[in-house]
């Protein structure tokens, strides 16, 4: 009897301890609301701005999130408003079954702007859902005109072809992006006069000895064009393309001379279109069709500079005189729509570029990355990595860590080297410090470069102000 007894409980004991262990396998987490931004810059809300916040998870039931407004300097209704409304300092956010985001109207009423010192705190202060909820991660968003505290973004790099080059204003928060085929030639508005090719699509030039442009034929150059390539595998093609670490001295054409008889014509390998195909899953198809050769002579007109080119076979040239402007790094030359074209934005206005890139693998000369991260040398914009070690991780460096000597002058300091292709993730082992042109320091965390299927050409990072 005292065996049966035995066995019904030891029976008992089982299932209390299977149900107690599945209870802990299906514990829910707790329904999760929180702002996608951290800061905002007032400055750049002209008319209106749709604010978002995000979830944890696919809302469950209906809900409401509830919303304190505090502004600073500034009063609702005159200097700014919300939709909906905020009654008493707090907006009232519905959502339903199913969201997994929720969007609010801000609205400026006071562009051209009278002051810069007006800020408006936007802070969750309940979540009104069956369920457990938890208010955390960016439960505050600043509009101001403050530099941005830090945020998680998505430079929209055009997936897996990667089509787009994306540049980023850390300090407010801000992303624009051009066709990387729209352009083949930037012309510096420095103090030298120098020209960088188009390194994204992989563009490579060669010097001849002819400074006669309409001498040049297809014929005369034929030799050349196998050696005038991005990714020969051989170190003497670093000749043909411009310096990786961005040093302006180290293009691949020469300085441009003030004496025209010095100046040669030059042979250029276009590289290639923006690839069209869909590879598999991780993989990446940049490049597309060739896009031909052409020949081009610079010159000098005073402190602009003269730019002739032409078809390799083509016994006349056309000539278009460019301006140096020096709001930026660069002005761009399309030879295909043979228009000055935009790129950058002004260079005191980004900070880092998500770009294909031509870099150098050691002892084998040039070759094409995709997933490239370069940071605005040219505009003073400087940065190093961190190695994560016991006392120093991503969340607790502070300024009292930075080494103002360990800033680089190579604008590959992310360069490609935050991602690991094998694994389809981002190394968790590093982290980088950038100090832009103001002076302020943010460390930025790489976090993904594929999406949710597996896809290439998805980079997130996040990035926090050092204070």
């Amino acid at each position: 009897m005292k065996s049966k007894i035995y066995q019904i409980a030891f029976f008992l004991s089982l299932f209390i301890l299977g149900s107690c262990e599945k209870n802990e396998q299906v514990a829910q987490q707790p329904f999760v609301v929180s702002f996608e931004k951290q800061s905002i810059d007032f400055s750049l809300i002209h008319d209106e701005r749709e604010m978002k916040m995000i979830f944890s998870e696919p809302a469950k039931n209906d809900g409401k999130v509830s919303v304190k407004v505090s502004p600073t300097n500034a009063s609702y209704g005159v200097d700014f408003s919300t939709v909906p409304a905020a009654g008493n300092g707090v907006m009232e956010l519905p959502f339903t079954k199913g969201q997994s985001e929720l969007n609010f109207t801000f609205k400026n009423l006071i562009y051209p702007f009278d002051t810069d010192d007006k800020s408006i705190l936007l802070e969750v202060i309940a979540i009104n859902y069956v369920g457990e909820t938890s208010i955390q991660g960016y439960t505050t968003s600043l509009v101001s005109f403050q530099r941005s505290l830090g945020a998680t973004l998505l430079p929209e790099v055009g997936g897996p072809n990667e089509g787009d080059q994306v540049f980023v204003d850390l300090s407010k928060d801000f992303m624009s992006k051009a066709r990387r085929d729209s352009w083949d030639l930037g012309f510096y508005s420095g103090n030298q006069f120098r020209v960088t090719i188009n390194g994204s699509v992989y563009m490579a030039v060669k010097k001849l000895e002819e400074t006669n442009i309409d001498a040049v034929t297809e014929a005369s150059v034929s030799a050349f064009k196998p050696l005038v390539a991005v990714g020969t595998f051989e170190q003497s093609n670093m000749n043909y393309v411009d310096a990786p670490n961005g040093d302006i001295n180290q293009t691949a054409i020469a300085a441009i001379s003030a004496n025209n008889a010095e100046n040669h014509v030059y042979l250029v390998n276009m590289g290639y279109e923006v690839g069209t195909t869909a590879p598999a899953p991780g993989s990446v198809a940049i490049a597309g069709n060739p896009r031909g050769w052409k020949k081009i002579k610079i010159l000098r007109d005073g402190d602009s500079y003269v730019l002739q080119y032409a078809d390799l076979n083509s016994t006349t040239h056309q000539q278009v005189t460019i301006a140096k402007n020096q709001d930026y790094n660069f002005t761009f030359f399309s030879l295909k729509t043979q228009n000055i074209v935009n790129v950058e934005p002004q260079k005191a206005l980004w900070d880092l570029s998500f770009t294909v890139f031509t870099n150098e693998i050691a002892g084998s000369g040039s070759y094409g990355y995709s997933d490239f991260v370069v940071n605005n040398l040219k505009g003073g914009v400087k940065g190093y990595r961190v190695n994560v070690s016991g006392s120093v991780n991503y969340n607790n460096f502070g300024m009292n860590n930075i080494v103002e000597s360990n800033f680089s002058d190579d604008q590959r300091v992310i360069g490609a080297e935050w991602r690991d292709v094998f694994n389809g993730s981002a190394f968790t082992d590093r982290f980088y410090v950038i100090k832009d042109i103001d002076g302020n320091y943010y460390k930025i965390r790489m976090l993904e470069f594929l999406n949710e299927s597996g896809v290439r050409g998805y980079p997130k990072f996040e990035y926090k102000l050092v204070q």
